[in-house]
């Protein structure tokens, strides 16, 4: 691939990135402080274009948030309640069942329940959630429990992550969101989320649960109080866990919304900066499959962009999405796969539904099965 740039340093940079070399922390450090926007989209867009070819990948999927009543008082967080509270609520298994009734005939392939951590329900209740779901529709994926849940679920079963983990996996439970990582240094965290899971007990939760079969995502919270090198260091430790386990399938970086939060002085990341941390992310973690560009907490048009700057997946309909929406996002809440694909095609990228492990979905209306991983459809067409 033809590559020009004045920069000496940025030139071995690029050397290493067309010839398949691992960045290191330096080498991370130099990209996020001191190189231009274009120069790392490109050299992320050749990583991308490389591992995933001309695809775009989204899912149909709904979003469950059972309860907002949190026993965490996170900073950056709009959506938790006291227990009291005037916007305070908890599903029932009713309205449980209403909402995997409405995701089956929308024809969802995934259901992703996050919440909060209800300080006056035991495990069996969050246990019981999937077991609903799983009951009421089998053949929906269910994707719950962030590390943070899950440590919670530890402190009040005095049981370790295996054993937690394989409650839920013999209820339904299909993979995990990579919800609460935030920023792995402890200094950023005691100053956004000071009481919440710390990020050995992250760590520990995705390797308990790559050993037990179940993939994962992750995700970094970015454009708050933290600095480069802390985004890199979160970066790197996510690159040596997956050298580890092998068990992520994507990494989404997340743009702090500062609206109706405890840090709402902070200016929400600039679209230059959401690009930028996009390919950064596609530019280090060069075991990861995937980069996801969430559409409903970058925008539309900004996740589109990024499709040519490290990602390769916008997400998908998420329909009933709580959380950005209480921090100020003003994007749909929710959207067609006419759009989807619409914001895909129009990146000049081909849309490519998957399910929740990056299987092709074969469609016909709301009925739909799966076929083989794209990846291994696309390495047998290169082959």
């Amino acid at each position: 691939m033809y590559f020009q740039h004045t920069d000496p340093r940025v030139c071995a940079i690029a050397d290493k990135v067309f010839g398949g070399e691992r960045l290191t922390f330096d080498d991370g450090l130099y990209l996020d402080e001191r190189v231009d926007t274009l120069t790392m989209g490109k050299l992320a867009n050749f990583v991308r274009e490389k591992k995933n070819g001309n695809y775009a990948f989204y899912n149909t999927n709904v979003h469950l948030n059972p309860t907002n009543v949190c026993v965490y008082r996170c900073t950056f967080c709009a959506f938790r309640s006291d227990l009291k509270g005037p916007r305070g609520y908890v599903f029932s298994d009713d309205a449980i069942r209403e909402r995997v009734l409405e995701a089956k005939a929308n024809g969802a392939t995934e259901i992703h329940v996050v919440g909060g951590l209800h300080h006056q329900k035991k495990f069996e209740w969050y246990l019981n959630i999937v077991r609903v779901i799983h009951e009421t529709w089998p053949e929906i994926h269910i994707k719950a429990w962030t590390a943070v849940e899950l440590n919670w679920f530890i402190h009040i079963t005095k049981q370790p992550y295996e054993w937690v983990l394989s409650e839920l996996k013999q209820a339904g439970l299909g993979s995990l969101p990579g919800g609460g990582a935030e920023i792995f240094d402890e200094s950023v965290r005691s100053q956004i989320c000071e009481h919440k899971a710390d990020s050995s007990h992250w760590i520990a939760a995705h390797r308990a649960a790559h050993g037990l079969g179940l993939r994962s995502n992750a995700t970094m919270l970015y454009g708050h109080v933290e600095e480069a090198r802390h985004r890199i260091d979160h970066l790197c430790q996510l690159r040596a866990l997956q050298d580890e386990t092998g068990g992520f399938q994507t990494f989404i970086p997340l743009a702090f919304h500062p609206e109706n939060t405890g840090m709402s002085h902070i200016p929400k990341p600039t679209g230059n900066m959401d690009l930028r941390m996009v390919a950064l992310s596609r530019l280090m973690l060069d075991n990861f499959d995937h980069i996801k560009a969430y559409w409903i907490m970058l925008g539309e048009a900004t996740a589109q962009v990024a499709l040519g700057f490290g990602a390769d997946d916008i997400d998908g309909t998420v329909v009933h999405e709580l959380i950005y929406h209480d921090a100020g996002a003003k994007t749909p809440e929710g959207l067609t796969i006419q759009q989807l694909h619409r914001l895909i095609r129009e990146a000049g990228r081909e849309p490519v539904e998957r399910d929740t492990l990056y299987r092709r979905v074969i469609r016909d209306g709301a009925r739909w099965t799966v076929g083989a991983p794209v990846l291994s459809e696309l390495a047998a067409a290169q082959a």
